[in-house]
């Protein structure tokens, strides 16, 4: 029986799932504990429920980005703590990918449009299609303004962005629809079993923002900018 541990700490809430063969447990956090803190426990309690150990699972994935910056290093950091400490194979997750089988699962989409808010007046999106039920990407993972995201078609839209910059998303989507290690977990199902798996020194996030904060001076110019194109 595959068995997978997974973590999701890209967003606001913290998400934890063990996937044994179609079984997934999860626990979720949200707004009480820091996700460093949260993790590990939600961890613990759901290897007890399942009654094995660490070195039972055959992987240990986690939702690699984009997403928060200190977010995604919490998850690829516990991941790696985990896969070193158990001697297992890492598998990284794109949180988009996640989001775009949750929006499939819930809603029925056969096109999904994920849209994850990035702050800074940014969003991260990609577009995917199911081919049978398998996730295929249409168009990579991006970070742009809202105004900026072009989708192909008509695909059914998810994700926090939607609501953050209603403005550019009038026809609004399933806001509600976030990135969660359930979903996570099943991806990396699938990768694992293709063989796609790193190290846990080869495990890395995904970032698409080179910069994390801007400082004063540029903020100023940005605003600047704006004003002047308005």
């Amino acid at each position: 029986m595959l068995t997978i541990l997974a973590i999701e700490t890209s967003s606001e809430t913290a998400s934890v799932a063990l996937l044994r063969g179609d079984d997934v447990l999860s626990r979720v956090s949200s707004g009480v504990r820091t996700h460093s803190q949260a993790v590990l426990p939600m961890i613990q309690e759901l290897l007890a429920e399942a009654g094995i150990s660490l070195p039972q699972c055959d992987a240990i994935a986690f939702g690699s980005g984009p997403g928060s910056f200190t977010g995604v290093r919490t998850a690829c950091g516990v991941a790696q703590g985990l896969a070193f400490g158990g001697k297992l194979p890492a598998v990284p997750v794109v949180t988009l990918d996640a989001m775009a089988l949750a929006c499939h699962q819930q809603h029925g989409a056969a096109e999904v449009l994920a849209v994850l808010d990035a702050r800074m007046g940014e969003v991260y999106w990609a577009q995917y299609r199911f081919d049978n039920g398998v996730l295929v990407a249409v168009s990579p993972p991006v970070l742009s303004a809202p105004a900026d995201v072009q989708p192909q078609g008509s695909p059914v839209m998810c994700g926090n962005g939607l609501s953050a910059y209603a403005e550019a998303f009038p026809a609004g989507g399933f806001a509600e629809v976030m990135p969660h290690a359930a979903q996570i977990a099943q991806l990396a199902a699938v990768a694992f079993a293709a063989g796609h798996t790193v190290t846990a020194a080869e495990a890395q996030p995904l970032y698409l923002r080179n910069k994390v904060a801007y400082t004063q001076a540029e903020r100023r110019d940005m605003a600047a900018a704006k004003e002047g194109g308005a």
